[in-house]
């Protein structure tokens, strides 16, 4: 998921350059959305993983 949001966000520097505003502003906001829904599920496995007890590598 890491992957689409950089995705998203690359195509919003580029549209941001060639200056289509709209899709810059689209994509940006895809970018955004995806980062914090991964960022919530990575702090949601890092809290289930510590709670259970397995010993980290």
């Amino acid at each position: 998921m890491l992957n689409w949001a950089f995705s998203f966000l690359v195509l919003a520097l580029i549209a941001a350059v060639f200056g289509f505003g709209g899709i810059a502003a689209g994509a940006s906001e895809i970018a955004k959305i995806l980062f914090f829904v991964f960022l919530v599920m990575f702090i949601v496995s890092f809290v289930i993983n510590s709670t259970r007890g397995k010993p980290t590598i």
